[in-house]
């Protein structure tokens, strides 16, 4: 048995954030990898902050909500806006070597559904670069890290968390860890679906533990596509590309945006370029296999080079393909995860002691819709708070209950114990390649009824059979077989959620695209979707959205 008085789980920008907020308590963060090689370091296009003279925190938290499709929470967004400047500056002067202007300032590029080019970046690895920094922090604060562990248990009592269980897959042995509190920084689950820009450990597990704990998870219906994902692979093609000038066409060489964003053209939001690029391939004018162009060409070598390095050798490397000769081939993909576990402002949730932040969370500032650059920014905003309030509440509280932690590590042992133990049944990759397929097909940019009531049924069939998934390898040295049947009933889970918000709500709003309901209607879903364990399914309720600076209006670029 482990203790603490702070566990974070998750490596990544939020968790390293919160340790070193909460760092005067005795904190560890538990990673499933190296945080180094946490998904934060994917991020590639810039984080957001209104630094320049005619921008301000309030125009930032108007295009945040206006992004969000009014579905944002408004004074988180405010909390999110305001300080924003305050953590870039901060990450400028723990050692971030942000890209600059020639008078020497932070550079800011535009990106998509920004009325200000307020997107600081470094070149085209702004997570890189930013997660190398604080991790430099993380060890600078002797922040304890245990890496290459699972958590697969939250210990909740009585409406109390007390602690996790986690599963050490280098030795294949189970172990809890004793809290006063928990902050979950597990981040998203974009690898449930097939095409997707997320890495291979983001498979949602950390937000099914909260909620098989009996943490409500709120607006699991809103999946982010990313409009320009390399064809092929789905790996990234930022936002950036387009942010210093690229521009997109169809086959028939057409600036197509012009149809369906004339004043922002390839800068609208993403969930808007993401079904202007399906239509085109739907109705025909895409290229045969299903992507469009991204060209970059008339930028010139010398700002790809600058500007856009690494964009330039991923689509050299992946593709074959420079683009400073020729376009990239890209389409939508699975990118972000709007919902999450249901936390306020202050990362708090429903269960006492327990704190979520990052991706894995839905504090709301993002709604409907997140706009890009709004993520790093969150997972240092709010990881902050998650930190310091946690630490508050850490050095309020008694020690953890021995008996209770005691009580579900055997539970937990047993469990595994069982999955390993079974003689026959079906190879998990079987169950997992037939969800994502399910979900790419009928939960993707474009939903109706008929697709989601039959991806509904389909997810129970495939439940059905996880109940009989069988582990060929008996080894407990590095078992990733295990890994990924334990992450796959996680994966189930999150499924159903998105299906049955999807399904549930009748009306289209940011990222969620009813073809049988095209239009918004406040009237009705201006809310919130819960979400609740229950054997039988996900339990739905709904919530209201808090509504402060700006009244619900058209959505037009």
């Amino acid at each position: 048995m482990f203790s603490h008085d702070i566990i974070i789980v998750g490596g990544g920008l939020a968790g390293l954030r919160a340790a070193i907020a909460a760092k005067s308590t005795d904190v560890a963060v538990i990673s499933r990898v190296m945080p180094i090689r946490s998904h934060s370091v994917a991020a590639q296009g810039g984080i957001n902050a209104s630094l320049g003279s005619d921008d301000s925190w309030e125009k930032h938290a108007f295009d945040t909500v206006k992004g969000s499709d009014y579905l944002a929470d408004q004074e988180a967004v405010e909390v999110l806006c305001k300080d924003a400047p305050l953590r870039v500056i901060e990450m400028e002067h723990w050692g971030t070597l942000f890209s600059r202007t020639h008078e020497g300032r932070i550079a800011q590029r535009p990106f998509g559904g920004a009325g200000f080019p307020r997107t600081c970046y470094a070149e085209d690895r702004t997570g890189h670069n930013l997660l190398h920094t604080m991790y430099e922090q993380a060890l600078e604060n002797d922040i304890m890290v245990y890496t290459e562990w699972m958590v697969t248990r939250l210990v909740v009592n009585n409406g109390r968390c007390y602690g996790v269980i986690g599963y050490n897959i280098a030795t294949g042995e189970a172990a809890g860890f004793n809290a006063k509190a928990v902050i979950f920084a597990t981040g998203g689950y974009g690898r449930i679906y097939k095409r997707s820009t997320n890495a291979i450990i983001n498979t949602g597990s950390g937000i099914s533990v909260a909620y098989r704990a009996g943490v409500p998870l709120q607006d699991m219906e809103f999946v982010q596509f990313h409009p320009t994902t390399l064809f092929g692979t789905n790996i990234l093609i930022t936002e950036g590309a387009r942010g210093e000038g690229g521009i997109m066409k169809n086959k028939n060489g057409e600036r197509f945006m012009e149809r369906y964003s004339p004043h922002s053209l390839d800068l609208a939001p993403r969930d808007i370029v993401a079904r202007a690029i399906r239509r085109e391939i739907n109705e025909g004018r895409g290229f045969d296999g299903g992507y469009v162009h991204l060209e970059l060409m008339h930028l010139g070598a010398k700002i790809i080079n600058e500007r856009l390095p690494g964009i330039r050798q991923i689509a050299i490397d992946f593709a074959d393909i420079d683009p400073v000769k020729e376009p990239i081939p890209v389409q939508p993909g699975q990118h972000y995860s709007m919902g999450g576990i249901a936390a306020n402002s202050n990362c708090e949730t429903a269960v006492q002691g327990f704190y979520a932040c990052g991706e894995c969370s839905c504090i709301s500032v993002h709604g409907a819709n997140r706009l890009g650059g709004n993520s790093l920014l969150e997972t240092l905003v709010f990881g902050k708070i998650a930190g310091e309030n946690a630490k508050k509440y850490a050095l309020s509280s008694g020690s953890g209950d021995a008996v209770i932690m005691d009580r579900e590590l055997k539970d937990e042992i047993e469990r595994i114990r069982g999955l390993m133990q079974r003689k026959e049944g079906e190879p998990f990759h079987v169950i997992r390649d037939k969800l994502k397929t399910v979900l790419d097909e009928k939960a993707g940019v474009f939903r109706d009824e008929k697709n989601l009531e039959d991806a509904i049924n389909e997810i129970i069939e495939l439940e059905k059979r996880f109940s009989k998934v069988y582990v060929r390898n008996k080894n407990t040295i590095f078992n990733q077989e295990l890994v990924n049947v334990i992450e796959l009933e996680a994966m189930l889970d999150i499924a159903g959620c998105i299906c049955a918000g999807a399904f549930n709500r009748m009306e289209s709003r940011g990222s969620h695209f009813r073809t049988d309901y095209p239009l918004r209607d406040d009237a009705n879903w201006l809310k919130h979707s819960l979400f609740t364990f229950s054997p039988q399914g996900p339990l739905v309720a709904y919530k209201p959205v808090s509504i402060t600076l700006y009244q619900p209006r058209t959505r037009e670029y």
